[in-house]
């Protein structure tokens, strides 16, 4: 089953929360007045100049948090190396798994016989997980003979500031297929709720028209656009 991305929570009003956060660092006026004077215009024009000039810090304050299912632990792995984050994940000791659900890489899904392969080997990992529980091992051992791409499900919480480093990192063609695709369903998410925060996220040949790898993949992306629909 693919990846699937839901909203679970966000800072109301993202855009004008963090343009306001801003105002405060130059403005004399009460912190009660500064939302209400904020605009849709003058939010975003902020925003943008924010960004540009490197001042990130008044991100930090628009927080959004994501309920994630079918993500395979292979990518979990990757995502909780985000440390400015906070993570509640599916355990394996205390819930009880009844089938085996694992997360398909499309380089073997679209080949037959090394399809037919996994699948073997996925179900008989699974068939010696049920056999130790039923000679009374622990689930926390038996666990241990369960592939990485067993499918996990999660809730995670980051600002937008750490928001826009996940995404340069993660929607880079270089990165692994499924966290690269879990990035691009949050950041579809994000841009719902906060279209100029996330009016330009994503690796730098997005965002600044230039690649920072030192091993470029080639095939930069050519706008906004093409992220979103994941153009190959």
């Amino acid at each position: 089953m693919p990846c699937r991305v839901y909203l679970l929570a966000h800072t109301p009003d993202p855009d004008s929360l963090v343009a306001a956060a801003a105002r405060i660092c130059y403005s004399a006026a009460a912190v009660s007045d500064l939302l209400e004077r904020e605009s849709d215009h003058l939010s975003a024009s902020l925003l943008r100049k924010l960004r540009r000039s490197g001042h990130h810090s008044p991100f930090e304050h628009a927080s959004f948090t994501f309920g994630v299912d079918g993500l395979s632990r292979v990518a979990s792995h990757q995502l909780v190396r985000h440390r400015l984050a906070s993570y509640s994940q599916q355990s394996q000791r205390y819930v009880e798994i009844n089938e085996a659900q694992v997360v398909v890489p499309p380089s073997i899904a679209s080949n037959s016989e090394a399809l037919a392969l996994f699948q073997r080997w996925a179900a008989a990992a699974f068939e010696v997980y049920t056999s130790l529980l039923a000679l009374g091992v622990e689930a926390e051992d038996a666990r241990f003979i369960l592939p990485h791409g067993w499918e996990t499900r999660l809730v995670l919480t980051m600002n937008a500031r750490e928001l826009h480093h996940f995404f340069e990192l993660r929607l880079c063609r270089r990165a692994q297929w499924e966290i690269r695709e879990l990035a691009r369903l949050m950041l579809i998410e994000c841009r719902k709720v906060a279209p100029v925060t996330f009016e330009i996220a994503g690796p730098p040949c997005v965002g600044e028209g230039r690649c920072h790898e030192s091993r470029s993949c080639g095939k930069p992306y050519g706008n906004m656009e093409d992220l979103i629909r994941n153009d190959e």
